[in-house]
């Protein structure tokens, strides 16, 4: 991007014809406190003044966060939802039930949280600590990235607790979600981190009304998490918390599988380069996700996130599942230096003009 687009992008003017909120989905449920409802997801909307793509994209963020992601970045600057706005696109955005706007409330249990160093060692500044090998290249947060600077108070205001049980929220997503699209009709999904697992779940319950999934670093790797450990092995096999693969809930596979403990992973032999993970994937004849088939999918990783090891292993997955998608690493378009909060870094808007630009050559 040119510095004089850069600057097009920064002020074009935002004309909105309409604009508001509402929830979508939850349920009512019984408790020792009485009737309470649980499972809904806050909307915010903006439809501008000249619509330029039928399609809408609807944004939701990771876990830890908000709706914020997607309004601003912590220095002042124009956030994602406000450049699709300008560009001509109504622009849904969202809180996760049991977060922000949607409420956190008994029914949701234990709730979890992140203190000041863990949000900057794996958000803002990991170049400070380099638990996995491409965390020295991040350059793109807009300050120091730790506890007393603007910009990092800014955005660790912004942080919220969530469920603990992300099994959970996965099956209220895919129902809030599935409500959201019958609501407003076909949309484009742009999912982030541990939203990411949203956009194959709703993709895979309402395929018609998923005109594509802009998959921004999405929850992986496949069947296990990953502990960053540092040189020299760098990498560790934790828990598994995704038995479906990509999910922790279940896809609707042919064949079918009753159970995930059907589901047959096998882990590679060689990671397939340098400073990657050693992907664990479908062994034998792979089962197939025919509801994904045919949605355009991109994949997008940044160059110094704690995805860029292993976000490799969500693309193969998909391709073995029959699922043909774009995977997209920033720096081989030109776009070097980012975390996995690239929504809110210095050079937010060449992202997003890389996204519109996807978009509009994949999505009619």
């Amino acid at each position: 991007m040119t510095d004089d687009e850069r600057l097009f992008d920064e002020t074009r003017p935002l004309e909105i014809a309409d604009q508001g909120c509402f929830f979508a989905g939850g349920h009512y449920a019984e408790s020792d406190a009485g009737r309470t409802m649980l499972g809904q997801m806050f909307v915010q909307y903006q439809v501008p003044a000249k619509r330029r793509h039928e399609t809408s994209p609807r944004e939701a963020h990771g876990g830890g966060q908000t709706a914020v992601n997607f309004l601003g970045t912590p220095d002042g600057r124009r956030g994602w939802a406000d450049y699709f706005v300008a560009n001509g696109y109504a622009v849904y955005v969202v809180d996760q039930p049991a977060r922000g706007r949607s409420g956190f409330f008994k029914g949701y249990g234990t709730a979890a949280s992140r203190n000041t160093d863990s949000v900057a060692e794996r958000f803002s500044a990991p170049e400070n600590v380099n638990r996995w090998p491409q965390a020295r290249l991040h350059t793109q947060w807009p300050g120091g990235g730790e506890a007393g600077d603007a910009a990092f108070d800014q955005f660790y205001a912004s942080q919220v607790e969530s469920m603990a049980d992300i099994a959970a929220l996965e099956r209220m997503m895919r129902e809030a979600g599935s409500a959201l699209l019958d609501r407003i009709g076909p949309a484009i999904l742009l999912t982030h981190s541990q939203g990411g697992p949203f956009g194959w779940t709703i993709a895979d319950a309402r395929p018609k009304l998923v005109r594509g999934v802009l998959a921004i670093e999405p929850n992986g790797a496949p069947l296990h998490e990953v502990k960053f450990t540092g040189a020299p092995d760098w990498f560790e096999d934790e828990v598994v918390t995704r038995p479906w693969g990509i999910t922790r809930g279940p896809l609707t596979f042919i064949p079918p599988a009753r159970d995930s403990a059907e589901m047959n992973f096998v882990r590679q032999e060689r990671a397939d380069g340098p400073g990657l993970t050693r992907c664990w994937l479908q062994a034998g004849r792979a089962r197939q996700l025919p509801n994904l088939k045919g949605i355009p999918i991109l994949i997008v990783t940044a160059e110094a996130s704690y995805h860029a090891p292993y976000d490799h292993c969500t693309s193969q997955f998909l391709r073995q599942a029959g699922v043909e998608h774009d995977f997209v690493r920033l720096a081989d378009v030109g776009i070097r230096g980012n975390g996995h909060l690239m929504m809110l870094e210095k050079n937010n808007l060449d992202i997003a003009r890389f996204l519109r630009e996807w978009v509009e050559k994949k999505i009619k």
